[in-house]
């Protein structure tokens, strides 16, 4: 199951995303104290597709692969990262 430590951080700001978690249980936590949960499918092809959903209702969807991951929210802001 896809998952482990998650360690992201916002290009532009440098605003960081992190936590943990395995399939459909993630959780992350930015540095304004906001909870992201959030779920991952893993695909045919070694990706791994996730969705995180904040309090308020944002949204962060993306994918990973071998070499990282990328996740985008709704304002097209670039979120890139690993997982341990």
């Amino acid at each position: 199951m896809a998952g482990g430590w998650f360690s992201l951080e916002q290009e532009r700001t440098r605003s960081r995303l992190t936590g943990f978690g395995y399939g459909d249980f993630i959780r992350l936590r930015d540095e304004f104290g906001n909870i992201w949960r959030g779920a991952a499918e893993e695909g045919p092809d070694d990706t791994v597709r996730y969705r995180f959903r904040d309090t308020l209702g944002r949204t962060v969807t993306g994918v990973s692969d071998s070499w990282g991951l990328v996740l985008r929210d709704e304002r097209g802001k670039t979120w890139r990262g690993f997982v341990e």
